[in-house]
């Protein structure tokens, strides 16, 4: 090979000779520093030039690689530089163009790489041919297999059905001949020996009943045995993994069994049943209570054109014609037929018995009502009470002359009135204690108004006529202007002067409530459920819930269940007024129950049951009642978000959120009455919870979330509520006495009403000339026409009697100098803030603007 042709193929087509030998090198090793402390060894190779002598033979070079480009990549260009011509023969000094070691090696390296590229990208698509053929031979088979399982079934259900066709066939044919009487003996199975080969040693046979003549079952051939044996899974099966599992034996006898009894089956008889309906019940209830199914009730509401579901709610005049429409009868009844027959039962005449007098003790408050009923008890209860006041409705009775009397002590205080009104309510004789020195007062007409609405007597107990001060004959003159004509004065009213502390005429007081009584001729049936009302109600630590309550009629026992109020329970104890256990209370007879389910509310009625059943019943009616009504009064005080919006922007309406615990429900009733009479247009005292017993954890979570404040009347929280409420910091109040407990949250809600605005007029002037000051303004010179100008008064520009601004002095000068008032008749200069527009003639007027507090 000639240098001109080597010198082509290493310039002009870039085929340059890549060898393996190194002729003429050295190599050494130098370390090589980089950033961060990094290294590196490099291999140096030291390359020697080779001259050429005159008349030597050049040797052969090696033979070239050429070095191909891989077929994703595009041919590289030639180089653009012209060919350098080659000389014909070598010169002294001249050096060949050969390659250096480091490109020789580079190139090697590059076709070694493009070799491997190569034979992994043909291992490579040969794996994916396979893959991809694997995959098609399997989605044919899969193919393959449902195909033939489809064949299978269809083969199957065609033979059935065959066999079914001719069983039928046989049936009609045979049916003339069994029109003839006689014996047919019970067809006993044929198991053909094949199957008794099939059958597994030990398996158990399968059990077969007689068959009927109408039914006979086709006989198994041989060649039907192995689809009949197909659907069973056996070992070989299960490992070999070659076919799915089909339809079991068993499957297939449960749908001939079934079949057969479809054959058979007779439609059943329609049983008409009565079916009690109240005014709403659910489509599962109704179809439970005529024996239908739910879905056929939904099915005829489909009919009809309505989509419904079995929980759905309908109303008793769509139940009754359901019902009607399934052939059934229809009793209507009403929730509140569960109430019938527990009050007002008639007694006969002759099993009625004199019962004694309940008589109630009304009047004002410190007149001595307490004090009276000590003198009759020869107790001390007056002393016992917080404040001197009664703040409870307490129940006792006493026996004079061998006749017993039931007296009920009622509060006084104007707070109490529904305990007054209740008092009324429950009482045969009224007794109303005026005191001698005090006379008629607004507890004692309100007292007087309750005893006529209730329809009951009064006896006048003119008290404190031991006083220097008293005035009896003052008391009746009074009493003529509300109606009440005592005897002294021609009317029909007993009235007796007594003294409470020196127990005076005590016992004519007693006399004339027997006398009363005996005008009344109370009589009650002691034989038979006992019914009554509740007084007072609490909750014990101890005992759970107590009510007090005063049998109107009948026997209460020990063990009786009963229903009051909201709530139920049975009667584990009944206390007397002396403390003692009794096992029975008879008419007129003040006792408390142990034993409730529930506090129940003072005023409540009470009767016997005959169970437990009716008496929950009855509570749960009468809860949901509560609860419809509860709902139905904040909706109608709440109303919609627009009213809301429009009331607080319109009235600014502001509510003092509070949870209300007494140890009674009377004396809880009385605050919540007292507290809502405290509210005005501007505030109002909210309720969020009020109730008997102690603070709970359950009160201090609520206050947290609404953001009360918890008021505890004669009770107290216990540990756990305290810790709750050091935590979140919930303030906890406590009182005895209702007085202290109004003042305070009057003064509470006092605090929430907006300050009252109230102007206080200075002064006017009048405007005498205008000056426009450079880098001042405008600068009104005026005269002090009346009062006086202060600095930092409020001002009012008015303008033939009309006011056109209302704002503040910016300035106000006497002469030069800033001065803090101008009196009357003198001149002065003022300027208003951010206000220029001020002409001849206008009047100032200067005014003090006081905010003061208001109280409720």
């Amino acid at each position: 090979m000639s240098d001109t042709k080597d010198d082509k193929t290493l310039g002009v087509n870039s085929k340059k000779t890549l060898t393996m030998k190194r002729p003429g090198s050295e190599q050494g090793t130098v370390r090589q520093n980089f950033s961060h402390g990094r290294s590196k060894a490099v291999v140096v190779e030291t390359k020697k030039r080779k001259f050429s002598l005159p008349g030597e033979k050049p040797e052969a070079p090696a033979p070239t690689v050429t070095l191909k480009p891989r077929a994703p990549q595009p041919p590289r260009p030639a180089p653009t530089q012209a060919p350098r011509p080659a000389p014909t023969q070598p010169r002294a000094g001249m050096v060949l163009n050969t390659l250096s070691s480091e490109e020789m090696e580079a190139r090697r390296r590059a076709l070694q790489d493009s070799r491997l590229r190569e034979v992994e990208e043909r291992k490579r698509a040969a794996e994916e041919a396979a893959r991809r053929a694997e995959e098609e031979e399997r989605r044919r088979k899969e193919q393959e297999e449902s195909a033939r399982r489809q064949a299978e079934e269809d083969a199957r259900l065609a033979a059935e059905a065959e066999a079914r066709r001719r069983a039928e066939e046989e049936a009609k044919r045979r049916a003339p001949a069994e029109e003839k009487p006689k014996v047919v003996a019970p067809v006993k199975p044929v198991v053909a020996d094949d199957d008794e080969d099939v059958r597994p040693r030990g398996a158990t046979a399968v059990k077969r009943g007689p068959v009927k003549p109408e039914v006979v079952a086709p006989k198994p051939v041989k060649k039907a045995e192995p689809d009949r044996r197909r659907g069973k899974l056996t070992l070989t099966k299960a490992l070999s993994g070659d076919e799915a599992r089909g339809r079991s034996l068993s499957s297939m006898r449960r749908r001939q069994e079934k079949f057969k009894r479809s054959m058979h089956n007779e439609p059943r008889e329609k049983i008409s049943r009565e079916v009690v309906l109240p005014e709403t019940i659910t489509i599962q209830e109704l179809a439970q209570r005529m024996a239908e199914r739910a879905v056929d009730l939904v099915k005829f509401f489909m009919k009809q054109g309505q989509m419904m579901k079995p929980g759905d709610v309908i109303d008793a005049d769509t139940a009754e014609l359901i019902a009607v429409e399934f052939g059934h009868t229809v009793k209507r009844v009403a929730e509140s037929d569960v109430e019938e027959g527990m009050f007002n039962i008639e007694d006969r005449s002759e099993d009625l018995q004199s019962r004694p007098p309940v008589v109630t003790i009304m009047g004002h408050v410190d007149h001595g009502k307490t004090s009276t009923l000590d003198a009759i008890r020869d107790a001390r209860v007056a002393s016992g009470e917080a404040g001197g006041i009664t703040q409870h409705i307490g129940a006792y009775q006493v026996e004079h002359n061998g006749q017993k009397i039931t007296f009920i002590d009622t509060p006084g205080h104007a707070a109490f009135t529904q305990m007054r009104a209740r008092g009324a309510q429950v009482t045969d004789i009224a007794i109303l204690v005026v005191a001698a020195d005090d006379s008629v007062m607004p507890q004692t007409i309100e007292s007087i108004s309750h005893a006529k609405a209730a329809g009951v007597p009064i006896i006048v107990a003119i008290n404190k006529i031991d006083k220097h001060e008293a005035d009896a004959q003052k008391v009746r003159n009074q009493l003529l202007q509300h109606d009440v004509f005592v005897e002294s004065m021609g009317g029909e009213v007993l009235d007796v002067e007594i003294s409470a502390t020196k127990k005076l005429n005590i016992d004519k007081l007693l006399e004339a409530v027997l006398l009363q009584a005996e005008i009344l001729d109370l009589k009650a049936n002691p034989d038979r459920t006992a019914e009554g009302v509740v007084i007072e109600a609490k909750l014990d630590k101890g005992r759970g819930s107590v009510a007090t309550v005063l049998v109107n009629t009948g026997t209460l026992n020990v063990g009786d269940i009963i229903a009051v109020g909201n709530e139920w329970g049975r009667v584990r104890a009944l206390v007397n007024d002396g403390g003692e256990q009794i096992k029975s209370a008879g008419p007129s007879m003040p006792v408390e129950i142990l034993g409730l389910q529930g506090t129940p509310q003072a005023g409540d009625r009470f009767a016997v049951v005959e169970n437990e059943a009716k008496a929950r019943e009855i509570s749960d009616y009468r809860q949901r009642l509560a609860r419809e009504k509860a709902v139905a009064r904040q909706a109608g005080q709440r109303g919609s978000l627009e009213q809301m919006m429009s009331q607080l922007q319109t009235s600014g309406l502001k509510q003092f959120p509070l949870i209300i615990k007494g140890d009674v429900q009377g004396s809880v009733e009385a605050i919540n009455v007292a507290l809502d009479k405290l509210g005005t247009d501007e505030v109002r005292a909210r309720i969020v919870h009020s109730g008997a017993g102690a603070i709970t954890e359950s009160d201090i979570s609520l206050a947290e979330t609404s953001g009360a404040v918890i008021l505890g009347f004669n009770v107290r929280a216990n540990k756990q509520a305290r810790a709750a409420a050091d935590q979140d910091g919930i303030e906890i109040r406590y009182y005895n006495i209702i007085y202290d407990l109004v003042d305070d949250i009057k003064q509470a809600m006092s605090g929430l009403l907006s300050p009252e605005r109230r102007e206080t007029f200075i002064g006017n002037a009048e405007i005498l000339e205008v000056f426009n000051i450079t880098k001042v303004g405008k600068v009104a010179g005026c005269r002090v026409t009346e009062g006086k100008m202060e600095r930092g008064a409020g001002v009012r520009l008015i303008r033939d009697n009309v006011v056109v601004h209302e704002g503040t002095l910016k300035t106000l000068k006497r002469f030069k100098d800033e001065v803090s008032e101008v009196p009357v008749g003198q001149e002065c200069g003022m300027a208003f803030q951010n206000y220029e527009d001020m002409r001849e003639g206008d009047v100032i007027e200067a005014f003090r603007v006081e905010m003061i507090k208001r109280s409720l």
